[in-house]
């Protein structure tokens, strides 16, 4: 995107997410509606004390903008009305509609609607954080990760939203670029899109993912908070690089960061005036927990003997491949690594009872028995890992435990600096919504095997991870479905852990 253009792009969607009254430049009438405008849902996200965002996006075949009426209320008929306005649908942000409320009550729940013309969206249920200087009781995360759409029904999302989370962390690949494999045998479903390299293609692929009825219900249940992996944009990429030809990746990666601000419930802060978003940040639940929520792509260095333009990356043996123990590499880029160890020590100092990294993949190390290395994980960046479990050891937060997806397989881990010292940490890497594997479990045994600081490792379950947290425990259970090819798929906990305050290390139930 040219700069004047992103200034303007910038400028539009500051403007859009303001929830005070619309300049006249962006009045619009309501259009004839030839379709319901609302079927991709609602959401929210990353809750405050006092405020929260309201997110949908419209599906219209008319060009131009659209005035969207909003209301938030305390009870579900909407007859208390705590805050109502309107907001605008520009064409130039895909007609997603982003509104930051503020000075609503800490620690509360509300609903809220979207309305256009005579259509009403359905009804979500949101909340905000607690006060910062609260200790509330308890608080409970789902977190979950990939889904790729032709793997496997969202009946995850289903169980997600009947658990009645208060807050959803999603761990990145939200969609999958691909366009449907020629082979469709074993798979739930396919559709119609190609590979994604356009804006227009990566807003369909969103309105693919998103007309799930599932999704929408977990969307609807209560707040989100968001960030990315590869997929939003394409397979293994790092940075600005990619497949094939730099100068061609960087129109296709600034389209697909345009199309996931979009789609996702985020604040216009995100497209602070920078030459890319900012997707890590953090959102605070009292006392009781800090959410560190990280960007490991944007930032990373190039997979360790990679070569330019390869199609992805692939393992590497360590005595082949200097370049992996480069202390300059950097998995989350300098600046972000600087951001996190500043909110450990200040976590230290408040005696902030949790401190959650929520990232996109395993951080534990895997030996694997073949002696190969993963480049693509934090396995492939193993001076920034190593960094990370110094600054922890440093600051010794009251309780860390870290959250991570990606690799479609369930792993809980203790963390250590080294193998023989302390524990530091906690670790739950969670499968994935509908993602396959491409393992095996007798592979995964074997690599369990060979790392004792691994508790469990599963490879053959799709669902999701619950975590409980209160003042004095965190609980976690990892939620598997029955059959990831059926719609209405049961769900059953695979395996409980909890780890108590003060006492770093997983212990299973």
């Amino acid at each position: 995107m040219h700069p004047e253009q992103r200034r303007a792009f910038l400028r539009q969607a500051a403007s859009a997410a303001t929830a005070a009254a619309l300049p006249r430049w962006a009045w619009a009438s309501p259009p004839a509606l030839q379709q319901y405008p609302f079927a991709l849902g609602i959401a929210s996200g990353d809750p405050t004390p006092d405020g929260v965002v309201l997110w949908t996006r419209l599906l219209t075949d008319h060009p131009g903008p659209h005035t969207v009426r909003w209301e938030l209320a305390h009870d579900s008929r909407f007859a208390r009305i705590v805050q109502k306005g309107e907001a605008t649908a520009l064409p130039d942000l895909g007609h997603g509609v982003h509104v930051e409320l503020r000075g609503l009550e800490p620690g509360r729940w509300y609903h809220y609607r979207f309305m256009l013309g005579d259509a009403v969206s359905a009804m979500g249920r949101t909340r905000t954080a607690p006060a910062a200087d609260d200790l509330p009781e308890r608080l409970r995360i789902a977190w979950a990760s990939c889904q790729r759409w032709e793997h496997g029904h969202y009946a995850a999302w289903r169980h997600v939203a009947a658990d009645q989370p208060d807050l959803v962390l999603f761990l990145g690949d939200y969609i999958y670029e691909y366009a449907t494999p020629k082979a469709t045998e074993g798979l739930a479903r396919t559709h119609a899109l190609r590979l994604a390299t356009t804006l227009a293609d990566y807003r369909d692929r969103y309105a693919l993912h998103k007309s799930d009825p599932a999704l929408q219900a977990a969307h609807a249940a209560c707040p989100w908070a968001v960030t990315w992996d590869d997929h939003e944009v394409q397979n293994d990429y790092a940075a600005d690089a990619g497949r094939g030809d730099a100068a061609a990746f960087l129109p296709l990666r600034n389209a697909a960061w345009q199309a996931f601000y979009e789609n996702m419930p985020l604040r216009a802060a995100t497209l602070a005036d920078r030459s890319a978003p900012q997707i890590y940040r953090r959102l605070r639940w009292g006392q009781l927990a800090h959410i560190h929520l990280l960007d490991s792509r944007q930032y990373r260095s190039w997979q360790a003997c990679r070569a330019p333009g390869s199609a992805s990356a692939s393992g590497v043996r360590a005595a082949d491949c200097a370049e992996l123990a480069d202390p300059a590499r950097s998995f989350l880029g300098h600046a972000q690594e600087q951001w996190l160890d500043a909110g450990l020590a200040h976590d230290a100092a408040a005696s902030t009872r949790w401190s959650v990294l929520a990232q996109q993949t395993l951080f534990a190390p895997r030996r694997y028995p073949s002696g190969m290395v993963a480049t693509d994980s934090w396995d492939g960046y193993p001076a920034a890992r190593a960094r990370l479990l110094q600054s922890l050891a440093r600051h010794t937060p009251r309780n860390t435990v870290l959250l991570g997806g990606d690799i479609h397989q369930n792993y809980v881990c203790e963390l250590r600096a080294q193998p023989e010292s302390p524990v530091l940490a906690s670790e739950f890497c969670g499968t994935s919504i509908s993602s396959r594997s491409g393992t095996t479990q007798d592979k995964v045994d074997a690599i369990a095997r060979h790392n004792p600081h691994v508790l469990l490792a599963r490879c053959d379950e799709r669902g999701y991870g619950l975590a409980d947290i209160t003042p004095a425990r965190w609980t976690t259970q990892l939620r598997v479905l029955d059959d990831p090819l059926r719609a209405d798929s049961g769900a059953r906990t695979l395996a409980r852990f909890v780890v108590e305050d003060g006492r770093a290390g997983p212990v299973r139930t």
